[in-house]
């Protein structure tokens, strides 16, 4: 799990949430930008901190409309893959297999 973990935690790092995105590197503050945790983040800080601090951002606005759409396209990205995804980890799995599975997991926590 912590080398699954790895990457996110990356992102979050240098998606402007711990550090502010303007004191990162041009190419760094692109590559956080193409992620939704930076747009995530950005429209928390709208949320809860006031006008005045938009300032601070990036482009020095809250970005709204931009907040949204990307936020918006990466949702219709994520149902759009999703069911492929899925589709594809169920041909690989037989029901006995999940069956096995789910009877050994019961078998360690008593049920």
């Amino acid at each position: 799990m912590g080398l699954i973990m790895l990457p996110i935690v990356g992102l979050v790092a240098i998606s402007g949430i711990f550090y502010p995105i303007s004191g990162m590197p041009g190419w760094l503050q692109a590559v956080a930008q193409v992620f939704p945790i930076y747009w995530l983040g950005l429209g928390m800080r709208s949320v809860f901190l006031p006008d005045s601090l938009a300032a601070v951002e990036l482009h020095h606005s809250w970005m709204h409309l931009t907040t949204c759409g990307v936020l918006g396209a990466w949702a219709i990205a994520g149902l759009a893959i999703a069911p492929m995804i899925l589709r594809r980890m169920a041909r690989r799995e037989s029901g006995s297999v999940v069956a096995a599975r789910r009877e050994r997991a019961m078998a360690r926590v008593g049920g």
